[in-house]
């Protein structure tokens, strides 16, 4: 009912519409065509409440390391901070960008820009490093774009200053690789370390809790928002299996993106995709038996594991190897939803919860999975089911499906896991 009263709301007859084209037409109004668009260029907003932070301060100058004590311990030396914007919708599907970030360095301080895109197919892209003045190619066509800053300082002392970053849309738009999100889906034999360091702080600003669930790879291409689901693995060992999240950086490399195809990998391309470098230079003495960072190799490790998700999920009493399958998507299958009317998309399936974003009226959003949660009733109408939604500014929220298109679920198949 109430979606065919918005319909009847915006109902044309049919003769009318070429008169409504001409009308739009001889008024100005009618989109040029994609090859006549200028393109795109938006600064990042460094001062907006919607940011993903993690131990960021903002000044008169621009964004900084608040705390010059904090370190996170795939950066060893350095005081970090982490800023993650919200996405920046495009209206249009492109593959070529360049990031101009201007930042204040001192000596012995850096800032790490990354930019990734979420595409039609509702899922993220792996993050790519901003070197310079190049122009970064995703590796598929996007729609939605995000920029991820890393600021490293010396501890108790001098700290890098972004003061404006502008994203701009390559007039030569490239041709998206073959291999489109590389590695959904392959699983490998891999050596896994028990992480520990509760109370410490990860790579995208997670503070580690006693026995937390998440995992930590060799490469910042997968790492996922503080508290997102955006990259997944999936960890069994025994006949024991747990889905964990990537919140962390690590073991050993932090450029080693193993499980892309070789030509793809940011170091190490001459070793096989699904070998990490830490396991090549003990095992086989690759690269002198030493890591990225001149160390030697006191294990072949691949992965670190949370406690939670080492002791409880997979039943593990010591470091050993396990069979992991990469799922960069999240679940491996994604979707997108419409709402039918404004709505507040919480933290969790309650209105209890904090409201995190908004979903407006004939607008799509990609879509993980839904969750039963509680009930909403809206024009007679009563439902449980809840939809997990990514947000722009990194984490997921949950939309109840009473307000999206189609059936109880919004259409969407998977349930949460």
């Amino acid at each position: 009912m109430r979606v065919a009263s918005l319909r009847a709301r915006w109902r044309v007859p049919l003769w009318a519409v070429p008169i409504v084209c001409v009308l739009l037409v001889l008024t100005g109004l009618a989109a040029p065509p994609a090859d006549a668009r200028e393109p795109l260029a938006w600064r990042v907003d460094l001062a907006g409440p919607e940011a993903d932070e993690g131990n960021v301060v903002r000044r008169s100058g621009g964004i900084t390391v608040e705390d010059t004590r904090h370190r996170t311990p795939s950066e060893p030396g350095h005081s970090h901070a982490v800023f993650t914007s919200p996405g920046q919708s495009l209206g249009r599907e492109l593959t070529t960008f360049t990031v101009r970030t201007d930042a204040g360095v001192p000596r012995g301080t850096k800032v790490l820009t990354e930019i990734r895109g979420n595409g039609r197919s509702g899922t993220w892209t792996q993050w790519r490093t901003v070197s310079g003045s190049t122009a970064v190619v995703l590796p598929q066509a996007v729609s939605l774009v995000q920029v991820r800053l890393t600021l490293l300082g010396v501890p108790g002392g001098a700290s890098p200053t972004v003061r404006s970053v502008t994203v701009k849309a390559a007039a030569e738009q490239r041709a998206a690789p073959r291999a489109p999100r590389a590695a959904s889906g392959p699983t490998y034999r891999l050596f896994a370390t028990r992480e520990g360091l509760t109370g410490q702080t990860t790579a995208n600003g997670h503070v580690i809790q006693p026995r937390d669930h998440f995992v930590a790879l060799p490469s910042r291409r997968m790492l996922a928002s503080n508290g997102g689901h955006e990259y997944r693995v999936r960890l069994c060992y025994k006949g024991r299996c747990e889905t964990a999240p990537v919140w962390d950086v690590g073991p050993w490399n932090t450029r080693d993106d193993y499980w892309n195809p070789s030509s793809q990998r940011e170091m190490w391309k001459d070793l096989p995709q699904g070998t990490p470098e830490a396991q090549a230079a003990y095992l086989n003495g690759y690269n002198g038996g030493r890591d990225e960072f001149g160390r030697r190799a006191a294990n072949p490790a691949g992965i670190d594991v949370a406690d939670g998700t080492f002791w409880d999920g997979l039943g593990m009493t010591d470091n050993d190897w396990v069979d992991v399958t990469f799922m960069p998507d999240g679940e491996g299958e994604s979707t997108t939803v419409t709402a039918w009317t404004q709505a507040n998309v919480r933290e969790c399936a309650s209105t209890s919860c904090d409201i995190k974003s908004t979903v407006y009226p004939g607008q799509t959003y990609p879509a993980h999975c839904w969750v039963v949660g509680q009930k909403i009733t809206d024009e007679g109408i009563t439902n449980d089911k809840w939809v997990r939604l990514p947000l722009n500014a990194g984490g997921v929220g949950y939309v109840s499906a009473i307000y999206l298109k189609g059936d109880e679920t919004g259409g969407v198949r998977t349930r949460c896991s």
